[in-house]
């Protein structure tokens, strides 16, 4: 076919001419007719390297099974070369997957969503979006979070592309409170933090009530937030149940209808985040310490922070109803 090219390109017809009588690519012509101008031959000339032995097949399989499951390990798909002869060191996998944009990757832990959760974080986000800033700004927004004595553990990666990091495949569906060793309860607004509470023993309604009774009001206060303003929680059961139910109407506090598992709606979130940064940089020795020192950190947290944090929230809106009410970046 190469030679047949050649002459016809020596007989006067151009590269069109040429493609559409051997029914060839332009530029596979363009290539050929190169080759032979420079090198006088249209033959395979000698490589400098060693030749790959991933094949062009062997490629295509590796990249559909790593699409098809992202946590296929590169020992597995070491086996899976084998099962067709071809023998190669993991490494190579992973260096031939980078070439085609697959990298391996921690992935990420996000909460798993049912269809009824993703519905009401479609909808929550849609009736929101066009909320003022000032309905925002006076939102007191709270959250339990456990803060670990020795931070978090490591999890196998994955392999995915960039810019996929929050696709339902390439995430770790999560439930809250994977462990720790100090439970703590917090809230703030756009004007600062509010308080911090150590949660003793076990949290239940009773506890959770308490908790607001003894922290709730002074925040309002200390945050001076205006008479509409209104308390976000989430519907973990000691949240909703009847009894706080009851207390929360019977206390005249106005709460936000909140869509479950949506963490990422929460801004308080990044609060937390930062504070276990920190903790964890002192190194607390005990839980005494540990404890010290989220009251300390906590306190620290500069106002224009959180100003920050509520000047964007419809960012998140607009996040949610991107990905059509699943996993965003938050």
């Amino acid at each position: 076919m190469r030679t047949e090219v050649i002459e016809i390109y020596q007989s006067g017809k151009g590269y069109k001419a040429i493609s559409k009588a051997l029914g060839l690519q332009r530029t596979t012509v363009r290539a050929i007719i190169h080759k032979w101008q420079k090198h006088g031959t249209v033959v395979n000339l000698p490589r400098s390297g060693r030749p790959t032995k991933i094949t062009p097949r062997a490629q295509r399989r590796l990249i559909r099974e790593v699409t098809k499951d992202p946590r296929t390990t590169s020992k597995e798909l070491q086996a899976s070369l084998a099962s067709i002869k071809v023998s190669v060191h993991d490494s190579t996998i992973r260096k031939r997957l980078g070439k085609n944009g697959l990298h391996g990757r921690f992935p990420r832990r996000k909460p798993l969503l049912s269809k009824k959760n993703i519905r009401a974080r479609l909808n929550f986000a849609k009736k929101h979006l066009n909320d003022c800033q000032d309905f925002w700004e006076n939102t007191l927004w709270t959250d339990e979070t456990k803060v670990e004595l020795f931070g978090r553990q490591m999890s196998r990666y994955i392999w995915r592309k960039r810019n996929t990091a929050f696709q339902k495949k390439n995430i770790i569906p999560t439930v809250k409170y994977g462990g720790g060793s100090v439970m703590v309860w917090g809230c703030f607004a756009a004007s600062g933090p509010g308080r911090l509470a150590v949660i003793d023993g076990t949290m239940n309604s009773t506890v959770y009530q308490k908790i607001l009774k003894e922290n709730v009001r002074p925040s309002v206060r200390q945050l001076k937030l205006k008479r509409s303003w209104v308390l976000q929680q989430d519907n973990d059961p000691k949240h909703t149940s009847k009894s706080t139910s009851e207390w929360l109407k019977k206390n005249k506090m106005k709460t936000l209808e909140w869509p479950s598992q949506s963490p990422d709606l929460n801004p308080i979130e990044m609060l937390w985040h930062d504070l276990k940064k920190a903790v964890h940089a002192r190194k607390p020795a005990n839980k005494a310490e540990l404890q010290q020192f989220c009251k300390d950190e906590w306190a620290k947290i500069p106002p224009e922070h959180c100003k920050r944090l509520i000047a964007s929230y419809r960012k998140r809106l607009i996040a949610v109803i991107a990905a059509k009410g699943g996993p965003t970046s938050y």
